[in-house]
């Protein structure tokens, strides 16, 4: 991959990522939603390859978490909404 695609992606993964977070905050989307979590999600994977390309481990880390932490915050809402049927 090229450098300059590395760095787009990155860039989008950020901007994803500060863009649901603004949105939650100022009320625009809920964050017990499906949008919310799958959208960190997205940002995050963005964020990983660009921090495994360049080889910042503890970056990647944190957002391969954050991957981890979105899916299972959708599963278990998920299981909620289905036990409240």
């Amino acid at each position: 991959m090229s450098k300059l695609l590395i760095d787009g992606l990155g860039w989008l993964g950020a901007f994803i990522l500060l863009t649901a977070y603004a949105s939650v905050s100022f009320r625009k989307i809920a964050a017990d939603g499906a949008l919310y979590q799958w959208v960190n999600a997205t940002g995050s994977l963005l964020l990983i390859v660009n921090t495994v390309y360049y080889r910042a481990y503890p970056s990647a880390f944190v957002n391969v978490i954050w991957i981890a932490i979105a899916i299972s915050a959708r599963i278990r809402v998920r299981s909620y909404a289905g036990k409240a049927q």
